[in-house]
């Protein structure tokens, strides 16, 4: 039996892309997404609409002011099927009451901010995890990499995107 909704959490909200991609994909599960972000630098409104997604995407041009319109702090409803919590902090404070079934780590990369890709991150991260739940980040980097394992992960490398050999994929057990 399938759940009936899941829980994401997302490493630096940023543009907003991963959480209209994952709504736009949404919309054919008819599950309930519960998708909390946490961004230190959030890109105001006027910034957000300056970005071509939905263009690009051919869709998705209202979700997407309503993503970055979403009120900070709190549960935000932005379809029936979709609820938003941005937090505006950094995430070596993270805390939440959740579980997640998964997590995009989405943050500065290592070489720019490497205290947000340190050990206690991920534990902090892997303690509001399910288990057989996943972490995937764009980073292989072998020292990210080697801080999730020591974190309690599983870890695994997987092909990247276009333009990007590999990602990394953490497994929480």
């Amino acid at each position: 039996m399938q759940a009936d909704s899941i829980s994401i959490l997302e490493i630096g909200f940023g543009t907003g892309l991963n959480a209209l991609l994952t709504l736009l994909e949404s919309t054919t599960d008819n599950k309930t997404i519960n998708y909390e972000t946490w961004e230190a630098f959030p890109l105001s409104v006027e910034e957000s609409r300056q970005l071509n997604y939905p263009e690009i995407l051919k869709s998705g041009q209202d979700i997407f002011n309503e993503l970055h319109k979403a009120v900070w702090g709190i549960e935000v409803p932005i379809t029936s099927l979709f609820v938003l919590k941005k937090v505006w902090d950094d995430i070596r404070n993270f805390n939440s009451d959740r579980i997640f079934d998964l997590v995009y780590f989405d943050a500065f990369g290592p070489d720019y901010q490497s205290e947000l890709w340190d050990t206690a991150v991920f534990r902090k991260i892997g303690a509001c995890m399910k288990n057989n739940s996943r972490l995937v980040t764009y980073s292989a980097k072998g020292q990210v990499r080697r801080n999730l394992r020591e974190a309690g992960f599983i870890v695994e490398k997987a092909p990247g995107p276009p333009g990007k050999r590999e990602i990394t994929v953490a497994i929480k057990m």
